[in-house]
């Protein structure tokens, strides 16, 4: 199955200021026993609501460093941390909820999802991850009042990614034009989106219209490297345009590059 695109985590990862940290300044006495008059100084330390988002902050991104790399007990471990310092950190649920689903773990994934757009019900991110989540574990239709949600926050900055999430899960719906529609939509914001694309390909591919289904899912081959779900759509789409010689091609690549994957042969069923 291809996967939904997840929001960027809204993690600032912010070095602390002066400028921006809220400074807690302790004055020393400025005389000595002697009576002699010194200089006048400052000891300045960050306060201690400072110092906690700093702590969850360094930990948020010590997890995401550690996650890029595979480490997952690591990425918990730091995720946790972030928690302990700051409980309602909705950064903090979403990185363990992708640990989670990396684990196969897919009903913690889900708690971990709904905790982070539960703490920031307007965020479109969190919205945007959750509605994923939903669309990959059978909730189609449910799925698309989140994706809704999340294209209804204006600060949003990948509106482009829920709208393609939302035409790929209205096609597993089973709601057609919605699908075209949003993923249309996709398209014009960000043209080399590679799940719209290929959702795109798929409904083509659905409605009879194999021409511009090849259309489509040529540009999602250009786009990424193609998936095993990608190079069998591709030779399905030839196998009904009747160019076999191109259909073959495609699976001899699906064989070379994805040699545990199961049978591979054209005019089978079409996965999104």
């Amino acid at each position: 199955m291809q996967r939904l695109k997840l929001s960027l985590l809204l993690i600032p990862f912010v070095l602390a200021t002066a400028s921006c940290s809220r400074l807690t300044i302790v004055k020393p006495k400025m005389e000595r026993e002697d009576g002699e008059q010194i200089a006048e100084s400052y000891h300045v330390q960050d306060s201690p609501a400072t110092k906690k988002r700093m702590e969850t902050e360094n930990a948020l991104q010590r997890s995401t460093q550690r996650l890029r790399a595979g480490d997952l007990d690591a990425a918990e471990r730091n995720a946790r941390a972030a928690l302990k310092a700051t409980p309602d950190s909705a950064d903090a649920f979403t990185l363990l909820a992708i640990v989670a689903e990396r684990r196969g773990q897919a009903k913690q994934a889900g708690e971990s999802y709904k905790r982070a757009v539960d703490l920031k019900p307007d965020v479109g991110a969190y919205q945007n991850n959750y509605g994923t989540w939903l669309c990959s574990n059978g909730y189609p239709a449910e799925a698309l009042i989140w994706f809704d949600r999340a294209l209804n926050d204006r600060s949003y900055s990948t509106p482009g990614s829920a709208l393609a999430n939302a035409g790929g899960c209205a096609l597993k719906a089973g709601q057609q034009e919605r699908a075209e529609r949003d993923l249309r939509q996709a398209l014009t914001l960000e043209p080399k989106n590679a799940y719209a694309l290929a959702s795109m390909a798929e409904n083509e591919y659905r409605s009879g219209r194999y021409f511009e289904a090849r259309a489509f899912i040529e540009r999602r081959i250009a786009a990424a490297p193609a998936s095993p779900d990608v190079l069998k759509l591709a030779s399905q789409i030839e196998e009904r345009l009747g160019d076999k010689a191109a259909a073959g091609r495609y699976v001899q690549q699906l064989r070379a590059e994805f040699p545990d994957t199961s049978s591979a042969q054209p005019g089978g069923k079409a996965e999104q």
